[in-house]
Order: C-alpha cells, then sequence, then structure tokens
C-alpha cells in the first residue's frame, strides 16, 4: 500500500503535529508500507528532502507570529500536489490548510482514497490570534475545515474520545474513528526512583497561551512546600522570556529557592529528565491528545493535568488528585503539595500509570490506521 503523506512543516521541532507526524511516517515503514511525504523543504543539509519538496509560504504582515508559534505554511504548488498524489493509493491530510485543500481537490479528481487526522482544534489557531475565547469564530472555523478539507475525506483519525465528540458534533459527514497517535513503550519498564532533594517537577511542552504554563507559575507561590521544588520547563515557544522573568522575579524575592529551568530536550535527554522527576505538569487548556504528557506518564512518573473541556490529557489520570481545574492556581499548588506529602501513593501508582500506558502503544495505533486505509480504499473501488 503506498501512503502520501501530506503535511506543512514535517521537520520542524518542537511542533507536536510535526513530530506526531514524524513518527507515524517512521513506524508505517517499519509496518512494511512505502510512505512518501508532501511538506516543505527545510533549509539545512542535515535535514532530510522530501518526496515532495514545497517552499516554505510567507504570509504578508503574520510570518513573524505564525514562526513565534512553532509552525510554517508550504506553498502549494498543484504539479507536485498532482504527482504525489498520482502515486499514492490513500493521502492522509494532517492539518486542514490550503495545501491540504488543493490536495484534496486533487484526490478527488483521480478518484484517490483520503484520510486525515483531527490534530488541532480551532481554538489552536485562534488563541495564536488573541482571539481563543471567540466561540463563535471558533465554530465558524471548524467549519471551515469540514467544508474545505475534512469532508473530502472518508475516515478522520481522532487521537481521542475528545477530539471526536468536537469533530462529530460540527458536522463532519464521514466516518471519525477514535485512534491515538501512540508512543514507544518499552519493554519490562520499571518506574525510576525520583529525585527528591529537591524534588524535581517538570513540565513539558511549547510554551504558548493555550499549554498555559502560566498557571505554574501562578502556583509556585502558593505551593507549601516551594523550598524544596526544583521546577524545570521542557520545551521553546513564545512565552519562554515572559516566564523567565516571572520566575526570575521569584527567585530575587526569596518566594523560590531553586532557580526554574527552562530547556529543550532531546528525546533521550527528555526521557533521561522525566524518570528524575517526582512529578509532570500538564496545563494545557487546548490538547487534542498530549503526547508530551504520555512520553512521561509511561515512565511511571505521576502526572497533574489540567481539567478542561477542550483537553483530552485527563483521561491518562488514574486518580481525583492527578487532576485539577484548569488555570486554577491553588487547586494545582495543592495538588502538588498532596503528592509530596504522600510519597507511599506515588510508589503505588507509579507502575499502575506504566501499566495503563500499554493502551498506547504506537504499534496498535500503527494497525489500526492500516485498517484505516484499508476501509477508506474499499470506498473507492
Amino acid at each position: 500500500m503506498k501512503i502520501l503523506f501530506v503535511t506543512n512543516a514535517m521537520y520542524v521541532r518542537g511542533q507536536g503535529i510535526s513530530k506526531s507526524v514524524r513518527n507515524t511516517v517512521a513506524y508505517m515503514r517499519k509496518a512494511g508500507m512505502e510512505v512518501r511525504v508532501l511538506t516543505m523543504q527545510m533549509q539545512d543539509p542535515a535535514i532530510p528532502v522530501p518526496d515532495y519538496p514545497m517552499k516554505k509560504f510567507h504570509f504578508p504582515f503574520l510570518q513573524k507570529l505564525i514562526e513565534s508559534q512553532g509552525f510554517c505554511y508550504a506553498s502549494s504548488k498543484r504539479k507536485q500536489i498532482r504527482q504525489a498524489v498520482a502515486w499514492a493509493d490513500v493521502i492522509h491530510i494532517a492539518e486542514p490548510f490550503v495545501l491540504q485543500r488543493k490536495t484534496v481537490i486533487e484526490a478527488k479528481k483521480q478518484g484517490k482514497a483520503c484520510v486525515a487526522t483531527f490534530h488541532m482544534h480551532p481554538e489552536n489557531v485562534m488563541t495564536s490570534l488573541g482571539m481563543g475565547s471567540w466561540k463563535k469564530g471558533n465554530t465558524m472555523l471548524q467549519k471551515l475545515f469540514n467544508r474545505f478539507v475534512f469532508n473530502y475525506c472518508s475516515h478522520i483519525q481522532c487521537p481521542s474520545e475528545n477530539a471526536m465528540l468536537r469533530l462529530v458534533k460540527s458536522g463532519y459527514k464521514g466516518v471519525a474513528q477514535i485512534i491515538s497517535n501512540g508512543i514507544e513503550i518499552e519493554d519490562n519498564i520499571s518506574p525510576a526512583e525520583p529525585e527528591c532533594n529537591p524534588y524535581m517537577v517538570v513540565c513539558v511542552g511549547r510554551f504558548s497561551a493555550e499549554k498555559d504554563q502560566q498557571t505554574l507559575i501562578d502556583a509556585m507561590p502558593l505551593c507549601k512546600h516551594r523550598d524544596e521544588i526544583q521546577f524545570v520547563f521542557a520545551g521553546q515557544g513564545p512565552m519562554q522570556d515572559k516566564y523567565e522573568r516571572k520566575t526570575d522575579c521569584y527567585c530575587k524575592s526569596g518566594i523560590l529557592k531553586y532557580r526554574p529551568q527552562y530547556k529543550f530536550c532531546t528525546k533521550e535527554e527528555l526521557k533521561e529528565l522525566v524518570r528524575k522527576s517526582y512529578l509532570a505538569i500538564h496545563c494545557a487548556i487546548i490538547e487534542v491528545e498530549g503526547l508530551s504528557i504520555m512520553d512521561a506518564v509511561c515512565q511511571g512518573t505521576i502526572p497533574v493535568v489540567a481539567d478542561g473541556t477542550l483537553s483530552a490529557a485527563p483521561q491518562f489520570t488514574l486518580s481525583p488528585e492527578s487532576r485539577f481545574p484548569a488555570k486554577n492556581a491553588k487547586a494545582l499548588a495543592e495538588r502538588i503539595d498532596w503528592w509530596i506529602e504522600h510519597p507511599e501513593q506515588r510508589r503505588e501508582y507509579a507502575p499502575k500509570y506504566i501499566e495503563a500506558m500499554k493502551q498506547y502503544d504506537v504499534h496498535k495505533s500503527i494497525s489500526q490506521l492500516i485498517d484505516m486505509y484499508r476501509q477508506a480504499l474499499d470506498k473507492v473501488k
């Protein structure tokens, strides 16, 4: 089976959609599928040249804002799109934007099977523009996604029930299937003994408004055990300077004993970091699935996750002490203190989390996606 993945910027680092597509492509190839990619070519000789390379598209006035959010858009040359679609049996769309719009139209002309992944809520886009709370705007944008891209796809992978319900409610006309993006599950993994002098508390994810690391920063002065905690933020993004200024003020005024660390980690560095960590905090208010917290939890690190209507991440928690109301800094501080004061419960839950995450094994997700491709092919025969 020949699969064409269509995404704007597969090789951009620190961006959730790009990471997910890279992982899926790699595991599809391991599963024996022929896979090619239509995406933007990076100006870095260390990064592979895509099968169907596109140039970067520059938006007048908005380019700096878009890139500050860790995203880039590819141009969309019709000749390249026609060639890519002609090669494929199934076209897999990663985002509902202009490149994908032109691709699904070409796929329909050629009678090719087309599927997609629901990788983002419209709020992900609107929040970047400072309009995340505009309900009518978000509703309208989702309907546009459906009309111009998703309704050309017979099947859509929804990484969580939360995402599937949103898509179906918005009027999508095809088959919505819950299939996790999946994570790599190691054999015979056991929880590491975390560092406790000080306690390391990690927050993994892009530094942006929808990931809401601000709530953790607001919770720091409210933690009874703040003098025993080393906070670590693993990621990159437009809010980093603001966050660092605020936490520097905490250190200078004596609120925090240990200066919070900010770092961007490789895959192996991140694994080592979360295994040393006592807790993994996830404050995101908009999350289709949550690969960053999944990577932490599968190592046995206890999560503390924001519970909001647009986040699927609470599905990974096993107890109420691992959830707090989204944007509620006081409740988050209380959860952090509770886990520090109950080390025996932490030891009890660590292996339970490792076991619970096995259902999200990426190999299972790849098998489900291949079944979905076959269903899509049957529809166009």
